[in-house]
């Protein structure tokens, strides 16, 4: 399993509807996504930059609002969650890209202070 982080930037407050998790306001700022795949991760991340998609997952209906943009994206070597617990942010959407998730992260999503 190979793990990603997306930097994602948010310039205003937004208000969207994520999949069956309901509505929820995203303050602006700057939020770290920690997600992976099992094998090629280089076509996962090609579909989270990609405009036009089928929003599957939570981190599909962020990214689709036109004021949401990805700066950056890293790759490591280590388990999701472990790359995700080392992020001191705050959550904004408690189970936001975790859902499958054992360690209790409580969010893979986080908002930067």
């Amino acid at each position: 399993m190979i793990t990603y982080q997306l930097d994602i930037r948010i310039p205003a407050a937004i208000s969207i509807v994520v999949g069956r998790l309901g509505t929820f306001e995203f303050p602006a700022g700057r939020y770290f996504y920690t997600g992976s795949a099992k094998t090629n991760i280089e076509a996962r991340i090609a579909r989270h930059v990609r405009a036009d998609k089928k929003l599957r997952w939570h981190i599909d209906y962020l990214l689709a609002h036109e004021c949401v943009s990805i700066k950056k994206v890293e790759r490591f070597a280590e388990p999701e969650c472990a790359v995700n617990q080392r992020v001191n942010g705050s959550i904004v959407v408690d189970g936001f890209g975790s859902s499958d998730c054992r360690s209790g992260c409580g969010s893979h999503l986080k908002r930067l202070p």
